[in-house]
């Protein structure tokens, strides 16, 4: 329906009829990186792929996409549901946690499979360990940690019984690094991992934003055997743990819920940022959307401006004006986007030639 949508756009774009979308709540993107959430460390595995295509070598990721197509593994960020409110048992249906059920932008339900052989991340039970987040898109709220019960097995679909009753970790606004907008921005907080646990298991994630009802769900494949952060199963070799980063102080993790008080009010953050993102690929072409985001202040107007990494060239844009400059692309707003609220959005999408490229570079938005 979307690409539906996008192609009816440009169509009436070209024969000059102007389509206004209103769009009312910036959404957000983000997903586990350490330890890495199923979507997160297949789209990782797939990235061997020629000419920007997602190829996974793992077994359980390849039976995925057979299942489901790469497009959720280039939206590996948005496995979330825009009405969940936090809700999780009752909300979310047995079987169905690692993909946030079924009512989410995208089709994740390949990645409830229940078995033995998706990527994981080595651990020792009860040791410290820096917890990160992908943060595409910056908003405040409360991250939670859950461990599977001793009982449950990996052969058996993830139920909301099989976690245990009170999170490991919960933190609330922790550290920003980098980002937003980039494949290694992140969240980061320090927590100890759960003790007593030992064999594969599963931490749920679930992060729930305190600015809208927006909640993003992940399931992280691990074993607790000793390891440090080492994560097999993701390409042809183990991948060594994140480096320790001195420059992100541990962040208070509470055991249970946050108090009555709310979470803390971050930052203004005034201009706007962008986020890129693939929506399609195919043979000597791609669709991309990329999404332009206000911050506590209105914008007017706006100008993205992005470097393809491998000489692709924009072919067709919609809902923006383009102009091109070798391998470097700018957009600015049309008469009828140019206006986004505060904390609001709006998007433009575009057709490219070349093979697909999972990420760009300089990506920046400017409100001038």
């Amino acid at each position: 329906m979307k690409k539906r949508f996008l192609y009816a756009a440009a169509v009436l774009l070209a024969t000059g009829v102007g389509i206004t979308v209103v769009q009312t709540e910036a959404s957000a993107h983000g997903a586990m990186m350490a330890p890495g959430s199923r979507t997160y460390f297949c789209w990782k595995d797939g990235l061997s792929g020629t000419n920007g295509a997602i190829i996974p070598k793992n077994p359980a990721c390849a039976a995925a996409v057979a299942q489901g197509g790469t497009t959720p593994l280039y939206n590996w960020f948005a496995v979330l549901r825009s009405d969940g409110g936090g809700r999780m048992a009752g909300f979310i249906p047995d079987g169905q946690l690692c993909s946030g059920g079924t009512g989410g932008p995208y089709d994740f339900t390949a990645y409830n499979a229940a078995r033995n052989d998706w990527p994981q991340t080595h651990l020792t039970a009860g040791a410290s360990m820096r917890f990160d987040y992908n943060n595409w898109a910056k908003h405040p709220g409360t991250f939670s940690l859950y461990v599977t019960k001793d009982s449950w097995s990996p052969t058996r679909p993830l139920a909301w019984s099989d976690l245990e009753s009170q999170p490991f970790s919960q933190v609330v606004n922790p550290t920003s690094v980098g980002g937003p907008g980039t494949n290694d921005g992140r969240y980061s907080w320090t927590a100890n991992l759960p003790s007593g646990k030992s064999g594969k298991h599963i931490i749920y994630s679930v992060w729930s934003r305190s600015d809208s009802q927006e909640t993003f769900y992940g399931c992280s494949d691990v074993t607790f055997d000793g390891g440090h952060g080492e994560v097999t199963g993701v390409g042809d070799s183990t991948i060594p743990p994140p480096p320790t980063d001195p420059a992100t102080p541990p962040t208070s993790t509470p055991p249970s819920p946050p108090t009555s008080s709310g979470p803390a009010t971050p930052p203004a953050n005034s201009g706007c940022s962008a986020m890129y993102n693939v929506t399609g690929s195919w043979g000597g072409g791609f669709q991309g959307e990329v999404m332009v985001h206000a911050g506590s202040t209105p914008v007017t107007k706006w100008k993205v401006s992005w470097t393809f990494p491998g000489g692709q060239t924009v072919s067709q844009l919609w809902s923006g004006k383009y102009t091109g400059n070798g391998s470097t692309a700018t957009v600015t707003n049309e008469s009828w986007n140019g206006s986004i609220a505060a904390n609001s959005y709006t998007t433009f999408g575009f057709t490219g030639t070349g093979s697909t490229p999972t990420t760009v570079q300089n990506l920046t938005c400017s409100t001038a």
